[in-house]
């Protein structure tokens, strides 16, 4: 297993130097974030001149939030920028950021997905981008069009035609889609031991829909990961995590995060967690947080115990562990232990 850095969206000032050390410390990637806090652009982009060998992936780049000629433009900048280093994760976010934030449609999330990495590819590989889809028009010929728009490619030569495109899926359809299209998957709360039954028959239905899995594709789950001594102290800090994407990121009907939960079984649980959330008792949905499901999609504990369970994020055939992590320690321990 490779090991990656996952950033928040919060504090992009410490995050540049958590990716200092992750480089130092041979990591193979870090991975900046966005919802609707800092953008995954700008701080990529510090931390490429900040490094010299390590990948720069975005996990996500919201793609409502970019059209994706914009995000070819981007990509192709800063891969010449950092000599080569860019993987591009993208994502849909859900429809209370879609709407709320981008003021876009929800539409068709995998309509959407399906055409943007075509156009964003086609773009990268220099190709006269034309496209006229149910999501994207380019040129556009809708309501208000002069009729002047013409077929366009990139000015910029990139460093590199094809960058890795990597997809964040946790639903059915979307995780076959990352299979399919993808050179790489992103996903959030990846328990190792119910990986094959919840997500494995939507991978091999996308994998099967292009004639089988590339060697190189990149199974790279986003796992928290926190050193302490005293375990449940530590399983406590991460539960205001989980409460917030399964009790609050998304409206009630569409929460992505909480079927999710409920398809690893923990349903009541689940329901739970939202209900405290959504009534505004935050420390009460984080209490919810049941102390097995910490366990299950994350690394806790002292040096021996996330040594011990390890095992499991091996056995689970991931490629990749972008590690959530704040503490330098934590950084280093798994360093020591993967690496």
């Amino acid at each position: 297993m490779r090991l990656g850095l996952q950033l928040g969206y919060d504090d992009p000032v410490s995050a540049v130097a958590l990716a200092e050390e992750a480089e130092r410390l041979g990591f193979d990637s870090v991975w900046t974030s966005e919802a609707w806090g800092a953008d995954a652009v700008t701080p990529l982009a510090w931390i490429a001149a900040r490094t010299h060998r390590i990948a720069l992936g975005t996990a996500i780049m919201q793609m409502p939030a970019r059209t994706p000629a914009a995000t070819a433009m981007t990509v192709a900048t800063l891969d010449q920028l950092s000599g080569g280093r860019v993987r591009l994760g993208l994502g849909t976010s859900g429809p209370q950021v879609v709407e709320g934030w981008h003021g876009e449609p929800w539409g068709k999330p995998l309509t959407r997905t399906r055409e943007y990495v075509e156009i964003v590819r086609t773009a990268l590989r220099r190709g006269i981008v034309e496209h006229h889809g149910e999501h994207y028009d380019i040129p556009y010929t809708g309501p208000g069009a002069t009729g002047l728009g013409k077929p366009l490619k990139l000015l910029l030569r990139p460093v590199r035609p094809d960058v890795p495109v990597y997809l964040a899926a946790i639903g059915p359809g979307n995780v076959a889609l990352a299979a399919e299209i993808g050179d790489g998957w992103l996903t959030i709360f990846f328990s190792p031991e119910r990986f094959r039954e919840v997500h494995g028959p939507n991978l091999e239905r996308g994998f099967a829909a292009r004639g089988g899995r590339p060697d190189d594709f990149d199974m790279a789950p986003l796992v928290p990961a926190l050193v302490a001594d005293d375990v449940q102290a530590a399983r406590d800090f991460l539960k205001p995590l989980l409460a917030l994407y399964v009790g609050g990121m998304g409206a009630r009907s569409v929460n992505f995060y909480n079927r999710l939960v409920c398809r690893y079984g923990y349903e009541a649980e689940a329901a739970a967690i939202q209900d405290l959330y959504l009534g505004g008792r935050k420390n009460d949905a984080a209490a919810a947080v049941p102390d097995a499901l910490v366990e299950e999609v994350a690394l806790v504990g002292d040096r021996a115990r996330i040594a011990d369970r390890l095992d499991a994020w091996r056995a689970s055939g991931a490629t990749t562990l972008n590690l959530q992590a704040r503490q330098p320690e934590a950084l280093q321990l798994l360093a020591e232990l993967v690496l």
